[in-house]
């Protein structure tokens, strides 16, 4: 039983006097701030059939506020050392849940968005992809009246995807 507990400590203690370190932060992001101080976010333009006048500023805004409060980087409004830029590409509202009689019980909204994030200084985390989320509602709701309840809740799932996938190197 001693030997299960001294083999951790010895570990640690070996870790600990070679010099390594390890990131932990309670946001989950693993920034290298000694290589990156700044970032900038460009604003995400709706490119999708269908257009939702609050979806641009309320993905951009928010995106832009996570990575204020949740990083130590100083938001600047372009050529930061970490960027995100994109454009949303999906909006659309279709239905899900057919009940027997052929007719839809809910409506699933679905927001898609290509992003491109690049990091300058560590460039093998830099890339460009397409993230997708979604809520339901039910079809006694007009799509243009759920809205301003949906879009907020998308786009947070939305921005906690392209933060993890951009900043959660672990």
């Amino acid at each position: 039983m001693k030997r299960l507990f001294i083999l951790p400590v010895l570990c640690a203690v070996l870790l600990a006097g070679s010099g390594c370190s390890v990131k932990y932060s309670f946001s989950g992001a693993s920034v290298n701030y000694a290589l990156s101080k700044t970032v900038s976010v460009s604003y995400f333009n709706n490119m999708a059939a269908m257009v939702a006048p609050i979806l641009s500023p309320t993905l951009t805004d928010e995106l832009t506020s996570k990575l204020a409060s949740q990083t130590r980087l100083q938001v600047v409004r372009e050529d930061g050392d970490l960027s995100f830029s994109g454009e949303i590409t999906g909006y659309s509202s279709d239905p899900v849940a057919i009940s027997g009689d052929e007719y839809a019980m809910k409506n699933r909204l679905t927001i898609t968005v290509k992003v491109k994030f690049v990091n300058k200084a560590e460039p093998q985390f830099s890339f460009e992809k397409t993230f997708s989320n979604y809520e339901d509602y039910n079809t006694d709701v007009l799509l243009t009246q759920a809205e301003g309840t949906l879009i907020p809740q998308i786009v947070e799932k939305l921005v906690d995807d392209i933060f993890n996938e951009a900043l959660s190197n672990w």
